[in-house]
């Protein structure tokens, strides 16, 4: 039967030394000698079969800090994996909701639009649907320039009312 104790003081430096080429992280170090005399503990009734039990743990303590290192990878995956997801479902809802607000937003135009007398809505298409000059606009309209410049001014300065109605509601 082994003497844990003494096995455990004996080979602590020495373990902590070995661990030390693999990682500089101390309590990582101690957290698997620990671990590594935990599962020696535990599995003393197979140990019959070890011949060199100094080799025994060295190589489990080489192994188990190497688990340690694979699980840290993944959960740093994990972790990325995570805060990916949360960003896209963020930026997701703040999209939904940037939708929604233009969607309200054009309705809300679309109906002030609508208030617009008939030559109004049609001097505003010919010019920012269109994108027709003035000149043009004076030909389509058959009215002169100065007054397409008054019909646009008047046009727009009701829009302009109409938006500070929706101001506070958008």
């Amino acid at each position: 039967m082994i003497d844990f104790s003494y096995l455990y003081d004996t080979h602590i430096d020495q373990l902590f030394a070995f661990g030390m080429k693999f990682t500089s992280d101390r309590e990582l170090i101690k957290d698997c000698i620990h671990d590594v005399f935990v599962k020696l503990f535990t599995k003393r009734h197979h140990l019959d079969n070890v011949e060199n039990i100094e080799s025994y743990l060295y190589i489990s303590l080489r192994n188990r800090i190497n688990d340690e290192f694979r699980r840290n990878v993944r959960l740093c995956d994990n972790e990325i994996n995570d805060n990916s997801m949360r960003e896209m479902a963020e930026n997701e809802a703040h999209h939904a909701a940037y939708i929604e607000k233009q969607t309200t937003l054009s309705a809300c135009i679309a109906k002030y639009f609508d208030r617009l007398s008939p030559r109004q809505r049609q001097i505003i298409h010919l010019y920012y649907m269109e994108q027709r000059k003035y000149d043009d606009i004076c030909q389509i309209m058959g009215i002169n320039y100065q007054s397409v410049r008054n019909l646009m001014h008047r046009s727009i300065s009701r829009l302009r009312g109409y938006a500070a109605e929706i101001q506070p509601a958008v």
